[in-house]
């Protein structure tokens, strides 16, 4: 007769483990957007470019997306603690040099740095998850959690922001990071047992380099070509990023050791997972990159007020990815994700209803990106279940990784894609702009309102109208593509799941 034996269940002492866990990615989630709020006043005080603003706030995400498969396996490799524990210290000095930054791009470095300390904190928290927790039920728990920090992060960053800056310089907005990270420092220690894989195998340095060779080339091009149209320089990264990646994919295929598992993307759920994964924190990236400026720079809202908006959003996110956990008992997952995917694409459709006057009515703003962050939280914790939960323990940190790669470059692309094209749409509608100002209000929209506050009343009134009705033409645009991308995806992602009978981890 043979014996089952139920997996250990989690002890109070892994429950505050998972509560530490959670506040570091949370505090990680909230700076790919925090500065989505600190924008008008960075732009007053180091009066960057466009493209150098750009870069600020998407540069982190370029760089933490493009290391975390190689962080992922380096901490399978070394340690996910260990590497944890690395990564928060370097996490906290990088934010203390991006607080006092003099000039656009010793804050476009401090960023960088961020995105490299980052990218060791990301994998290695939902690695550890699911280390720590061997009951299936409390997994799909634990990464419920995981996913409204995840998820929610992302929209508390714009109402952290906005608190800070009613209080103190743009700089504090970094500063929140050095307690957290000392906490986790301190407690991980006590709270977080070490895993790895035990036979890790050779890791691979030429592997690393083409993972980042291919993805920041052609998220740079995708940004250029959204923002100016086509070039040769835009077309030359894309083309680099585009061999690199076919290199990396052929290399992988033979090694032993492979840096990326390719032999997970064979399961059709594992690949709907990860797009998902991907197209959601896109489409929550991008609202709350032109939507804080919208609330602020159009209907002329104070930055506290412009975060409190946010709120319904942040909320909607956590109660869906808290939700998810009871719905994939219901039903199937691929159903689950689809659901999530028309849910956000309902919310990116009421952006079409956006006015340009200051006196416009708000709700249609605030029950779009309420319906997005749903949707959002529900699909990161349902794909995150799938990917991690198929993934054999020793190779857990790859499989975050892949989970960690797809959210990020959802935020990064989100930025870029959509951002680029409210700009480009932007500029083009400055044409009826005297060229006196042109120039200026070019920039951005915040540059505008600058610019407009020197210039006499009726002159200033016309600029701020034509720049006003430019940008909210310019978020028409993205939310229409928005919306297109959200309902492809569940087209793509039903044709995938429809004959996986499965469930997840959490299923009876």
């Amino acid at each position: 007769m043979t014996t089952e034996f139920a997996p250990a269940r989690a002890t109070a002492r892994t429950w505050a483990g998972l509560g530490v866990l959670a506040l570091a990615l949370l505090l990680i989630s909230v700076d790919a957007t925090v500065l989505d709020t600190a924008i008008p006043a960075i732009s007053a005080d180091l009066a960057p470019s466009t493209p150098q603003l750009l870069w600020i706030i998407d540069i982190y995400s370029f760089v933490l997306a493009g290391l975390l498969i190689t962080m992922g396996t380096l901490g399978d490799r070394i340690g996910r603690r260990r590497l944890l524990l690395a990564g928060a210290a370097g996490f906290g000095l990088a934010s203390a040099l991006a607080a006092w930054a003099v000039n656009p791009e010793m804050l476009i470095a401090a960023r960088v740095l961020q995105g490299v300390a980052g990218a060791t904190l990301m994998p290695a928290t939902l690695g550890l998850i699911r280390g720590m927790f061997a009951d299936p039920r409390e997994r799909t728990l634990a990464i419920s959690v995981w996913g409204a920090m995840a998820g929610s992060g992302a929209a508390v960053g714009p109402l952290l922001g906005g608190w800070l800056l009613e209080h103190f310089w743009w700089g504090s907005v970094f500063l929140v990071n050095l307690p957290v990270m000392g906490l986790l420092i301190v407690l991980g220690p006590l709270l977080i047992p070490e895993s790895k894989d035990p036979d890790p195998g050779r890791f691979d340095l030429v592997s690393a380099g083409l993972s980042m060779l291919a993805l920041i080339p052609i998220v740079y091009a995708v940004k250029e070509i959204a923002a100016h149209g086509l070039a040769w320089g835009p077309l030359a990264a894309a083309a680099i990023g585009a061999l690199a990646g076919a290199r990396f994919l052929r290399r992988q295929a033979r090694l032993a050791d492979p840096l990326l598992d390719l032999a997970l993307f064979g399961r059709p759920a594992f690949r709907a997972a990860a797009l998902t994964n991907l197209l959601s924190v896109f489409a929550l990236a991008g609202v709350l990159f032109f939507g804080s400026q919208y609330l602020q720079l159009v209907l002329d809202r104070t930055p506290l007020q412009a975060g409190l908006l946010l709120v319904p959003g942040t909320v909607g996110s956590i109660v869906g990815a808290l939700v998810a956990a009871w719905l994939v008992r219901w039903w199937r997952p691929g159903q689950v994700l689809c659901g999530s995917m028309l849910m956000a694409a309902v919310g990116a459709s009421l952006f079409w209803l956006l006015r340009a006057e200051p006196a416009a009515e708000v709700w249609p703003f605030v029950v779009g990106f309420g319906l997005i962050g749903v949707g959002a939280g529900v699909a990161l914790t349902v794909s995150a279940d799938l990917i991690v939960s198929s993934a054999p323990a020793e190779r857990a940190g790859n499989a975050a990784a892949i989970s960690e790669t797809a959210l990020e470059g959802g935020v990064a692309l989100g930025v870029a894609v959509l951002g680029s094209v409210v700009m480009a749409e932007y500029r083009s509608g400055l044409d009826s702009v005297s060229a006196d100002h042109v120039g200026a209000a070019r920039e951005s929209l915040g540059g505008a309102v600058e610019l407009a506050r020197a210039l006499p009343e009726s002159t200033a009134t016309a600029l701020l109208e034509s720049a006003r009705t430019a940008f909210v033409s310019g978020i028409h645009l993205a939310a229409a593509a928005t919306t297109a991308i959200l309902l492809l995806t569940t087209v793509l992602v039903h044709r995938a799941t429809r004959d996986q009978g499965e469930r997840t981890s959490a299923t009876p």
